[in-house]
């Protein structure tokens, strides 16, 4: 699937421009096919220590924009 190819490793950031990490997987709505779901690997310290809970799902509707990087709504988008 090239969507899901595309976005697979582009970085999250947050409303403030701050890295949340990289997309690892998507998710999608199994009756309607939607993306419902991204998968997002936190970056740094937990990177580091190698932690085993480190990814995080982010709902689509709160993605501001999908381009070069993955933007996130920020509290005066919701």
């Amino acid at each position: 699937m090239r969507f899901m190819e595309d976005l697979i490793k582009k970085e999250v950031i947050n409303s403030n421009a701050f890295i949340v990490g990289k997309i690892t997987d998507v998710k999608f709505n199994k009756e309607t096919f939607e993306l419902q779901d991204l998968v997002v690997k936190r970056s740094s310290f937990s990177d580091s220590i190698k932690a085993s809970k480190s990814e995080d799902l982010i709902p689509v509707e709160l993605i501001k924009n999908i381009g070069d990087k993955v933007v996130l709504k920020g509290e005066y988008d919701l």
